[in-house]
């Protein structure tokens, strides 16, 4: 098996699942308006989409997360692209809002997603973001995730349903029981730093 580590911190393995997460510095914002998340996941879809399956996501405005699934043995090509990756947005951000500087914290996390009861909670995690930190009252009232996607209530191209396939017979189970998993989500599966 391939793996690399960036700065200590991110630990790569051809096929397994990972919770790929950063925030920003000083809990600065890294979208300011609709069009900076748009192009955020263009940035995605260039530098990682090729590398990876995307599980689950959602851009909060200081912070983001993807369940993710590596797709290649090529991992420093893909440490690199995700260097590239941020690095690119940053700039963009920077030039469009007259900021310097670095804009997220220095190295992203990759956390090794190892069993099935994590695998489904965390989709159900990383939905509830918006929820969890006040910005909308339901999970279908945030566009910056995947859950509108999971769900059947939009017709994205950047997550796959396999796994949401496997485990729920149909659209509508799906629904319920992240509804229910809003209140049960053991908080070891939340990411406070």
């Amino acid at each position: 098996m391939n793996s690399i580590k960036d700065g200590g911190t991110m630990e790569l393995y051809y096929q397994n699942y990972y919770h790929f997460y950063n925030r920003t510095n000083n809990n600065e914002l890294a979208f300011h308006e609709q069009r900076n998340y748009l192009y955020f996941l263009q940035k995605y879809r260039k530098y990682m989409a090729p590398y990876v399956k995307t599980y689950a996501y959602c851009l909060m405005p200081t912070h983001f997360h993807f369940l993710i699934q590596l797709q290649t043995q090529e991992i420093a090509k893909l440490a690199k692209n995700v260097g590239i990756f941020l690095s690119s947005y940053a700039k963009a951000i920077n030039n469009a809002y007259n900021r310097h500087g670095s804009l997220f914290q220095q190295h992203s996390q990759a956390k090794p997603v190892d069993d099935e009861s994590y695998l489904l909670a965390l989709i159900n995690y990383i939905h509830q973001n918006p929820i969890r930190r006040a910005v909308v009252h339901q999970m279908e009232s945030w566009p910056f995730s995947s859950y509108l996607d999971l769900a059947g209530m939009r017709d994205g191209t950047l997550v796959t349903r396999e796994i949401v396939d496997v485990y729920f017979p149909n659209k509508e189970d799906f629904v319920e029981y992240s509804q229910v998993l809003m209140t049960e989500v053991n908080s070891k599966y939340w990411i406070t730093k």
